[in-house]
């Protein structure tokens, strides 16, 4: 078992302004002692085409996988497009399950998100927990981060000013610190 817990955080957004990274951000500053979390920005991972992987992976898409493979558990903030997850964390998420050795499989994973709209993201959190399943991740099922009406959440420079959200993303990463803790002295079974 490891002493700090190094995470690693993907924004389902790429828009300069998104409120999922602030997201991200702001857990950064909530962590509790011994996790780390570092943020990874999709935009350079292509579009997945089996064409380009039969010659290698790109560098970008090593880079991806590399990184999810040493961190402890995944965070991921995702909007919701179409009750959905965005297309580009889809996207990453078809490079990172492709083999050989996929890091996915038996990864702790928190889901937050963050929408302008009354539901928070939960039709597209459900959908990623979905896909979690079958890519054989454990996601953290509570407390749940749901940030609805985001837009009045957030100040103007995209800094988290509400303390409701700010005490959700505490206790989701004091638990997520409890589940890994708790994975890696399970033996597989």
């Amino acid at each position: 078992m490891t002493d700090i817990i190094r995470m690693l955080g993907i924004s389902g957004s790429l828009r300069a302004g998104s409120y999922n990274t602030a997201l991200l951000r702001a857990a950064t500053e909530l962590l509790p002692e011994g996790m780390t979390l570092d943020i990874y920005n999709l935009a350079p991972i292509p579009l997945y085409n089996e064409d380009i992987r039969a010659q290698g992976d790109p560098a970008s898409v090593q880079e991806f996988r590399t990184r999810i493979a040493d961190a402890d558990a995944l965070v991921i903030a995702t909007p919701e497009y179409n009750y959905s997850i965005p297309g580009v964390l889809k996207n990453a998420i078809d490079w990172a399950s492709r083999p050989p050795t996929p890091p996915l499989p038996g990864k702790p994973v928190a889901i937050m998100g963050a929408s302008p709209g009354g539901f928070g993201t939960v039709r597209s959190q459900m959908h990623l927990k979905y896909l979690c399943a079958d890519l054989n991740m454990y996601p953290l099922n509570r407390p749940n981060v749901l940030v609805s009406h985001c837009q009045e959440k957030f100040d103007p420079a995209g800094r988290l000013v509400d303390e409701e959200t700010s005490e959700m993303i505490r206790k989701m990463l004091v638990a997520l610190a409890g589940w890994v803790r708790r994975l890696q002295t399970t033996p597989d079974e």
